[in-house]
């Protein structure tokens, strides 16, 4: 799997609390950012496995 840039703008009280949250976690804010990117993708993916397969065993 290869890599790719995303730039995006975001206003200096957002960036500000990032770089916070990532200090204290001894983390890039380009590090922080991308776990919390992935982190939500992996919880969406996991949610949607669990639906599926209630589906498939008839609990919902």
């Amino acid at each position: 799997m290869g890599t790719s840039v995303l730039s995006l703008r975001i206003d200096h009280d957002l960036l500000e609390r990032l770089r916070h949250h990532a200090a204290k976690r001894g983390m890039s804010v380009q590090d922080y950012v991308i776990q919390t990117l992935v982190r939500d993708d992996f919880d969406e993916r996991f949610q949607a496995a669990v639906e599926e397969t209630e589906k498939f065993y008839g609990l919902t």
